[in-house]
């Protein structure tokens, strides 16, 4: 069959009406720089197999067209138009002009917020600026998004004049090292400012107070972010009719449990272990057993106990301070450092196999690591030796003691530290919110979702399902708000429009979360008494392999799936999903730990985690809550700073269906809404003149 012949030049599919004439300014590829800026030394003529170019240092170039349909490079927006704040405004949007004013702005003028339309697109310039301090505050309190530069302080103003309508969310997402959390506590610390009470400001300490905890029990040094965020966030600020803070409530979604015990080269394990290493010498803690942070396993696998910008024993100060200001009394906090430290002890304790043939193992009587950590849990140590050793097994008709092999009672070993840890965090978020509970009735509200980005590493398991899940869930409900919401309106108002075809997630949510769905046929894998993970593996190749056109099998492997999610195909590893998912600990030792009189006692954990990630991803967002999007993006991944590498920032190579087309397609919806009553009078008022196309309006 022919192709249909093509009739003019296009660009995206777009026709245009004359060829492009010398002097014409373009943006063609490049290995290194991603894209360079070219001038056109010839005009086109219908015909010519080649752009004859000229790159900015001179050097002369060609760009091949194909003659069946040639396509003319990126078209480069006029100079003046460089640097614009608002992306919007400029005249072509596509990759290289998004990366392009970005650039401009980062390394021209220090610049790191940048709106598009509805969007407020942040860099996280790995240093300290001078922009948040109290006086630009004030000085974006009560003023208009258009008015001010961009700024996260603009959306949250925005955020918080527009609570008078309807229920508001700032939605922060990014992959990781972005400054997701850095902007959560900007905007918290926004709110608790212009939110504050006229006299008693305890309220507003209290919500800024949750943040330096928090950090301490849910963040880590990955090999990109020294303070990266192991959790979902969510927070949600309570105000009263008088639009002043009474109150807040935190939700957290899937801690990241596995790094407990066990962390990658030249990363480390929570902070708060490393506030406690550097913090042994008080007096407080004398008895604790506590060393330095190279001392114990669990602390120690990433080689990296020390990081040249922080100082963990005056941040130690600065949680144990914050937990003071929450109402956590100094003794309650002492017995909760003594838990985390008893956490450390349990890593260090020694397993050996009985044989060489390792079925079984044993612990050393004179183990000190044993012996502190039942002191510290005030549990008896032959207990805690044995039941780290072996399992009892029920069955209908008897229940017998089975030895476990020196690898099965590691992983016991782990399983029950990450287990305290976990009830731990559970126990702060709630002590947390108690101590942040409305005093009064509130009127409205602004909630703040701090989540993880999408990640896909070289070996990706049940944790980066359960993260790249959520963010499925985060595009969707930014596609309905930005794309679906927005153009039914249009519809609705009868206003002249094409409707926009964007990308529509739907079929890989389907295909994880509804009913013989991958997490339907993990949790149902989990009930059956001989489950496995390949087991599982192949369940899914059954059910999903070439009926879904987001599954696929990788080529020469039986224990691995790949999911096309909207940022890109992710290869998922089999081993460990069905353990993970259980998360469960042995009886025994659950029963150990209930009989300890330490508060507050780990508990039994009866849910796979599996179903509870359906249950919150299937929960809708309310349609009451409007949110403002702050995507964010960690342009060097070296971690320094004033660095802008664009060939590790090639969008379209790392989200091919994220923030480029995104923000490419948002250029088309309208940017501003009028009132129905608005009148010529009012027009002027917003200093529109007569002669402005409202179409190409950026801000109000």
């Amino acid at each position: 069959m022919e192709e249909a012949e093509c009739p003019s030049l296009s660009l995206q599919g777009e026709r245009f009406s004359h060829w492009p004439v010398r002097g014409t300014r373009v943006w063609i590829p490049d290995c290194l720089e991603v894209w360079k800026s070219a001038e056109l030394t010839r005009s086109y003529e219908e015909g010519d197999g080649v752009l004859h170019l000229r790159l900015e240092d001179g050097s002369e170039s060609t760009y091949p067209l194909d003659l069946r349909c040639p396509q003319l490079p990126f078209l480069r927006n006029p100079d003046y138009l460089s640097g614009e704040n608002d992306l919007v405004a400029l005249s072509y949007l596509h990759e290289p002009a998004v990366l392009h004013t970005l650039r401009a702005r980062f390394l021209e003028t220090n610049t790191v917020y940048t709106y598009c339309g509805i969007i407020l697109v942040a860099i996280n310039p790995y240093k300290q600026l001078p922009i948040y301090e109290e006086p630009v505050i004030y000085a974006y309190s009560g003023q208009n998004m258009g008015d001010m530069d961009p700024h996260i302080f603009a959306v949250a103003e925005d955020a918080y004049k527009q609570m008078n309508d309807e229920n508001q969310s700032l939605i922060i997402s990014g992959e990781s090292g972005a400054g997701k959390t850095a902007s959560a506590k900007y905007a918290m610390r926004y709110f608790a400012l212009v939110g504050g009470s006229l006299g008693d400001s305890s309220m507003e300490e209290k919500v800024l107070a949750s943040s330096p905890i928090m950090e301490a029990f849910g963040n880590a040094k990955t090999t990109r972010n020294d303070n990266s965020s192991r959790f979902g966030k969510y927070v949600e600020i309570c105000f009263s009719h008088e639009y002043r803070i009474v109150g807040a409530a935190m939700k957290t979604y899937l801690l990241e449990k596995s790094r407990l015990t066990f962390q990658a080269k030249a990363e480390r394990n929570y902070h708060i272990f490393y506030q406690l290493c550097a913090s042994a010498a008080l007096p407080e803690f004398q008895g604790l057993g506590l060393g330095g942070a190279e001392s114990f396993h669990y602390t120690n696998q990433g080689q990296c106990t020390h990081l040249e910008a922080t100082d963990d024993a005056a941040d130690l100060e600065s949680t144990r301070n914050a937990f003071s200001l929450l109402g956590v009394h100094e003794s309650s906090q002492l017995e909760l450092f003594s838990i985390l430290t008893s956490v450390l002890h349990l890593g260090n304790i020694r397993l050996r196999a009985k044989d060489r043939h390792g079925e079984s193992c044993f612990t050393e009587p004179d183990d000190q690591a044993l012996g502190l950590f039942c002191t510290l849990l005030g549990v008896e140590k032959s207990q805690v030796s044995r039941w780290l050793c072996y399992r009892k097994l029920v069955t209908a008709s008897e229940t017998y003691v089975k030895p476990m092999s020196r690898q099965q009672a590691l992983n016991s070993r782990d399983a029950l530290a990450k287990h305290v840890y976990g009830q731990l965090f559970k126990w702060i978020v709630s002590r947390i919110n108690k101590a942040l509970r409305a005093s009064c009735r509130q009127q409205a509200s602004i909630g703040i979702l701090d989540i993880y980005g999408f990640e896909t590493f070289t070996v990706n398991s049940f944790e980066q399902f359960c993260i790249n899940y959520a963010n499925e869930k985060l595009q969707q409900h930014f596609n309905l708000h930005v794309f679906k919401l927005e153009q039914e309106e249009y519809m609705k108002e009868e206003i002249p429009w094409t409707f926009i075809d964007f990308y529509d997630n739907q079929p890989c949510i389907d295909l994880i979360e509804a009913k013989l769905g991958i997490l339907d046929l993990l949790n149902e894998e989990c009930k059956m008494p001989k489950g496995s993970d390949v087991s599982w593996a192949q369940k899914l190749y059954d059910r999903h392999l070439h009926h879904s056109p987001h599954f696929q099998k990788p080529k020469m492997s039986t224990d691995a799936f790949i999911v096309h999610h909207f940022a890109g195909k992710v290869e998922y590893q089999c081993g460990g999903f069905l353990e993970k998912n259980q998360d469960t600990v042995h009886a025994e030792l659950i029963g150990l730990l209930r009989a300890s009189k330490v508060s507050p006692r780990p508990s039994q954990r009866g849910r796979r985690l599996a179903a509870d990630s359906a249950e919150e991803g299937g929960r809708r967002v309310s349609p009451e809550v409007h949110p403002h999007p702050v995507p964010g993006w960690g342009l060097s991944q070296l971690l320094e700073t004033g660095l802008f590498l664009p060939a590790q920032n090639r969008l379209a190579d790392r989200t091919p269906a994220g923030p480029c087309q995104l923000l490419v397609d948002t250029a088309h919806l309208f940017p501003v809404h009028l009132p129905f009553s608005c009148s010529p009078v009012q027009l002027d008022e917003l200093h529109i003149p007569d002669s402005v196309n409202l179409t190409f309006l950026t801000r109000v």
